[in-house]
């Protein structure tokens, strides 16, 4: 039985589904993205290929075709994004047991609910979008269209890892944990967060 899930979700323009590491895209929707990058370069693991050696000039050439600049949260728009993100835990009663902000991505731990992973993952974001409009700090506000919708600040997919053992819920919170840490930044605590108890 699933006890948690594991989330990751990106900032738009994070993870291309042409990017030379490789990605869980069965294809390549923008032309312009075809064009600088070419096809799809499906990963065949479901472990992280962040770190995996690859050619940076042809992600970054990839990232240059993007309709809209990648979007990377300030300190300020990740504040508003935890309003969002609170919102929406309220709402439904999600029980997140980590989360990490970090500029271009989101890690997040939530146990097992009645909503399967992707609708919670949606809920989330469209509340922390709407929480960036509203506080008007919308990293794509520049792109607003004649009918005054703004584009999507994320990216359209998550991943998600079902964690089924205790133990793994907790490893789970750990990386999650330790993940602004590794890139140089403080541990993040939410008023959101409830602890984890392994028993």
């Amino acid at each position: 039985m699933v006890l948690a899930t594991h989330v990751i979700f990106s900032a738009y323009g994070f993870w291309l589904p042409n990017d030379p590491r490789g990605s869980w895209s069965d294809f390549v929707a923008a032309w312009e993205l075809l064009l600088a990058g070419g096809k799809t370069t499906k990963a065949a693991t479901r472990r992280s290929v962040a770190h995996d050696e690859h050619d940076c000039e042809a992600r970054l050439r990839a990232k240059e075709a993007l309709k809209y600049p990648a979007v990377e949260f300030t300190g300020t728009q990740a504040l508003s994004v935890i309003h969002g993100f609170s919102a929406a835990i309220q709402e439904s009663d999600y029980r997140v047991f980590a989360c990490s902000i970090l500029p271009a991505h989101v890690h997040m731990v939530i146990g097992r609910h009645r909503l399967d992973a992707k609708r919670i993952v949606g809920h989330l974001k469209g509340r922390a979008s709407q929480a960036l409009e509203r506080e008007g700090l919308h990293p794509l506000a520049a792109f607003r269209s004649a009918d005054g919708s703004i584009p999507t600040p994320w990216g359209r997919k998550s991943w998600e890892v079902f964690l089924n053992e205790r133990e793994n819920v907790a490893r789970a919170v750990e990386y999650v944990e330790q993940n602004p840490v590794k890139e140089g930044k403080k541990r993040q605590e939410r008023s959101f967060v409830l602890p984890y108890r392994r028993n």
